[in-house]
């Protein structure tokens, strides 16, 4: 929906369509957003320079002390370099107007030790879309270092901003009555802005016996997106439409100390790790409006928001036995919600606490293969503005306006299991399967889109989970993931008509293969599937299954020179993106109708990298 907006993200049995049950951090720096205006724990990557990531740590389920809000399917922990082997430049060119230039480096600055590292990206972009996406994107970043990631040091700072046009979902009749191509859109005004400025600092000792770390950072960002999901509902000529923007502008800072003692428990090798986390969310305005071609006509509601956390976990990790070791886990966490908003009855403060312990069992190895058993719970935050709700704000739901509402669960708690191996008995090849379950104890959030809670179930998600890494020679590497999920509700009532949770995709596999024998050529190819889903409760309504297939070939000029070509889904499928399930309304219907609305996959698109280091 714009490449300015946050990515959708697919783990065990979610949607993830904001974020809210899956945590990332860049830099030690938490990148979901509490009580945001689109959507809860709201997930934007799109300052990433994907070129600049040294490693991500990767976790499924919500077995580690030191994750804890959103947490709940999945973690990831990324990490720039602070040392690049040569700076340089690299410029790219695609179809559809794509440009992209990026310029990094380091360079020796200070002590023997200290590395400046520095980039500069700019990217611009119309899409295939009838209506031009015009993205114009620009990202900056500048971190000194001193020591080693485990001894020593270091500053950054991060710079980013963006604007683009929306071609948003559309609903299905609208093409199959030919109103608009499959490109097309029913809002030439959708689109938005954002901006993310941020100082961050870490700090490591590490000695044989004690590893102590620590970060501080401060986060300034904002966004204003126009959105039009419904379109004529409010009446269209004459009528404003349904046209909204949702914003939001707010600072974050906080910090994260840890350490971690490695010594014995009763003889027994044994690590013991002690954390405290903190952070802070000052909202300065967060607000739904409605809005004709960006222009506000009304407020929905406006609010200012101080959302503030404190956590504190522990760990210890023994080794029972040669080949059995157990992890204990045990985190705390805080929260403060203090909402001041427009309507007073919707302001108020809250308070809340959640404890969540961790266990893991890991047996082995025998004959190159280890098993292990995960238990634990973990939690997602609700809307702050959901916390406090006492009436519903939104003057466009007539039957409902200032109706009585009951606030959200202010902490949300998880429970996961998991069982599984990993395994290197086959030569070369890296596997590993999981069974797991996670049960939510509410999938109620609050709805950015409406400035209201919307009331759901608790729900259990079961699947099962199989990756391999081949590496057959030197040159060649195989990945394939597959992935068997099934999610429902496990109780409902009287307002949904069943126990399928919509979005929760059931099948998806994953496989790429590269070849690269560090001589002239060099090759790439990665094939994505996403099954069909349920997009209703009764499971009366299906999305279809997706396809995509991305190729890179690239060559070696010299030894600072190569040039790549990326062509992305080379097949030119003719699939959807996402699909959802609602009400809308065209401009010559008399009421809302539902249907299917569909956002599409891009076509075949080809772009050429020249890369050039120094």
């Amino acid at each position: 929906s714009g490449d300015g907006k946050a990515n959708q993200y697919y783990l065990r049995g979610f949607n993830l369509d904001h974020g809210t049950d899956f945590a990332v951090s860049v830099m030690g720096m938490p990148i979901n957003q509490r009580t945001h205006g689109h959507g809860q724990g709201y997930l934007d990557l799109q300052f990433l320079i994907p070129e600049l990531v040294e490693f991500m740590q990767y976790r499924k389920g919500p077995y580690a002390a030191e994750v804890g809000d959103f947490a709940t399917a999945g973690s990831a922990s990324i990490d720039y370099y602070r040392k690049l082997d040569a700076p340089f430049a690299q410029a790219s060119i695609g179809e559809n107007g794509y440009l992209r230039g990026l310029v990094a480096g380091s360079a020796a600055i200070g002590n023997a030790d200290g590395n400046l590292l520095y980039a500069v990206e700019w990217t611009e972009n119309n899409g295939p879309w009838v209506l031009p996406e015009s993205i114009e994107k620009f990202n900056a970043l500048l971190r000194y270092s001193q020591g080693t990631r485990d001894n020593g040091w270091s500053l950054a700072a991060l710079a980013y901003r963006a604007q683009w046009a929306s071609t948003d979902q559309v609903p299905q009749r609208a093409l199959d009555l030919g109103l608009i191509s499959r490109f097309g859109n029913l809002d030439a005004t959708d689109g938005g802005r954002t901006s993310r400025y941020s100082l961050s600092g870490e700090w490591s000792a590490r000695t044989p016996q004690i590893w102590t770390r620590a970060n501080a950072y401060f986060i300034d960002s904002k966004l204003n997106l126009w959105s039009n999901f419904t379109f004529c509902t409010l009446g269209c000529s004459p009528g404003p439409g349904d046209q909204f923007e949702q914003a939001d502008s707010r600072q974050t800072y906080g910090f994260n100390l840890a350490r971690t003692w490695y010594d014995k428990l009763a003889g027994l090798p044994a690590d013991f790790t002690l954390g405290l986390q903190s952070r802070i969310d000052d909202i300065d305005a967060i607000g739904l409006y409605t809005t004709s071609q960006r222009q506000r006509w009304a407020t929905v509601r406006e609010d200012s928001v101080k959302e503030s956390s404190v956590s504190l976990y522990g760990e210890a990790q023994v080794q029972w036995l040669e080949k059995f070791r157990s992890v204990v886990g045990l985190r705390g966490d805080a929260y403060r919600f203090k909402v001041n908003s427009d309507n007073p009855v919707n302001s108020g403060e809250v308070s809340d606490h959640i404890f969540s312990p961790k266990l893991a069992l890991i047996f082995g190895p025998w004959a190159k293969t280890e098993y292990y058993a995960n238990a634990g719970y973990g939690f997602h935050s609700n809307d702050a503005r959901g916390v406090t709700a006492r009436v519903n704000p939104d003057f466009r739901d007539a039957a409902n306006f200032g109706a009585t509402v009951d606030g959200s669960t202010p902490l949300v708690r998880a429970k996961g299991y998991e069982l599984g191996l990993r395994s290197a008995l086959v030569p070369k090849l890296q596997t590993s399967l999981a069974l797991w379950q996670l049960d939510l104890g509410s999938e109620l959030v609050f709805v950015g889109d409406a400035g209201t809670t919307e009331p759901s179930f608790p729900s259990r998600r079961t699947g099962i989970e199989w990756a391999n890494y081949w590496t057959p020679t030197r040159a060649i590497t195989v990945d394939a993931d597959l992935a068997l999920s099934r999610a429902r509700f496990r109780r409902i009532d009287a307002t949904v008509p069943g126990s399928y949770i919509p979005g929760a995709i059931e099948r998806t596999l994953s496989l790429g293969a590269t070849w690269d024998d560090g001589g002239t050529w060099s090759g790439g190819m990665r094939l994505r599937y996403f099954g069909p889903r349920a997009l209703i409760e009764d499971n009366s309504v299906r999305s279809e299954a997706s396809t995509i297939v991305n190729l890179q070939g690239a060559y070696r000029i010299d030894r600072k020179t190569k040039l790549s070509l990326d062509i992305l889904n080379v097949f030119d499928s003719d699939v959807s993106d996402i699909d959802y399930w609602y009400e809308s309304q065209l401009a010559a219907e008399p009421a809302p109708v539902s249907d299917i609305h569909t956002h599409p996959a891009e076509p075949r698109t080809l772009r050429l990298t020249l890369r050039v280091s120094f």
